[in-house]
């Protein structure tokens, strides 16, 4: 074991990567306020009751519902879909603003409304109480929405890099929940998602020699957020590791996206796989030439991608739309 995978000092070291990337999180974030400029950013702020304490969240509106509200001689506002975003970090930073442009772009292009989720992070809140609150939120999400102005019925959830790991987590929770409240999910977006924290970062290869996400670091976000190496095989955490076997049958249909270089691309692949088998995988892209957080860094790969995930949330929210699983189509 390394010593950064510790738990007593992937702690401390998880703290002070808070600390640290604060101030250059909102240099970051100051900075993606601009990209797109065309998508207007129609915010407002929500608190999100959990039992883990209220959830901040920014919702984002599509101009339709504006411009409706806008207009008194409309006589009425038109109820979109929600997309409900988890931001990535590792499951130990809270940069949630670094998804404005994601989040901007979802609600002009698929006409959402985006729920962009600031939940609880380790190591003050390690497993399981991210992915519990996570799917208390859109379970909130999927019932609260004649009060708020989005169609619960009509429910997406996404997330990248840990975010995805999210998503996957709520939609595996969404399928094994044994009573009525479950909420109904038209698509899981994972987006670089972790998904095999049971396999140590150091036995994970790359495509390049020096990724972004470096073993060490994952040691620290791995090791913060499961202090003990026991649970990390949970499928709640590691979905894409083999000692997961149950059977998928019914989960959300997912879009899944990995980064050719990035460091957690095989159990992305794997585990886009293992969801096609159980006749879940609408689509696997693979982005080429690119390394993980890629979107950040390279604005017009990002609008591509964007694009892309925009399209499978306003079909898999559309009627009728025909968003089939790949080994169902033609």
């Amino acid at each position: 074991m390394s010593f950064l995978a510790r738990p007593a000092m992937a702690s401390l070291a998880a703290r002070a990567m808070q600390r640290l990337t604060a101030l250059a999180d909102r240099r970051i974030a100051s900075s993606l306020l601009g990209r797109y400029p065309e998508y207007p950013r129609n915010t407002r702020e929500l608190s999100i009751p959990t039992s883990v304490g209220p959830a901040r969240a920014v919702v984002y509106l599509p101009d339709a519902v504006i411009d409706a509200a806008a207009d008194s001689a409309s006589g009425s506002t038109p109820v979109p879909p929600v997309h409900v975003n988890f931001h990535g970090g590792g499951y130990v930073l809270p940069p949630i603003a670094l998804d404005d442009p994601l989040c901007r772009f979802l609600a002009a292009e698929a006409g959402v409304a985006v729920v962009n989720v600031d939940y609880v992070v380790a190591p003050q809140h390690p497993f399981p109480a991210p992915p519990h609150q996570a799917y208390e939120i859109v379970r909130w999400v999927a019932g609260h929405g004649a009060e708020h102005g989005w169609d619960g019925d009509r429910l997406t959830v996404g997330g990248q890099s840990a975010g995805g790991g999210l998503a996957a987590a709520v939609a595996r929770q969404a399928l094994e929940a044994r009573d009525d409240t479950a909420p109904s999910i038209a698509l899981q977006v994972l987006h670089y998602p972790p998904l095999d924290l049971a396999t140590h970062a150091r036995d994970k290869r790359a495509a390049i020699a020096k990724p972004v996400l470096r073993p060490w670091m994952a040691d620290v976000f791995d090791s913060a957020y499961v202090p003990d190496p026991r649970r990390r095989a949970d499928p709640l955490v590691s979905p894409a590791h083999p000692s997961d076997t149950a059977d998928l049958t019914g989960i959300a249909p997912a879009f899944v996206v990995t980064a050719e270089h990035d460091l957690l691309r095989a159990e992305g692949v794997r585990y886009a796989e293992r969801l096609r088998k159980a006749g879940a995988l609408l689509d696997h892209y693979d982005v080429p030439g690119v390394d993980h957080g890629y979107d950040q860094r390279d604005a017009e790969t990002a609008r591509g991608v964007y694009a892309l995930i925009a399209a499978h949330v306003r079909r898999a929210t559309t009627p009728g739309s025909g968003n089939t699983p790949r080994e169902n189509q033609p």
